[in-house]
């Protein structure tokens, strides 16, 4: 719930802008860690997981 006494300003633009590079940034930082994981992951599998029977 918001406080009626805090006043929110408006960002400016160059705010904004920050605020999405920022995110962008981090956007990208937690995909790469995802695909690192994903990568770690089947690595540590090994080669014969795809030649597998199903």
């Amino acid at each position: 719930m918001l406080d009626p006494k805090i006043q929110v300003r408006p960002l400016t633009p160059e705010e904004e802008a920050r605020r999405r590079k920022r995110s962008v940034a981090i956007a990208l930082a937690l995909g790469a860690m995802v695909l690192l994981f994903f990568a770690l992951t089947i690595a540590k599998l090994g080669p014969q997981v795809l030649s597998r029977p199903l």
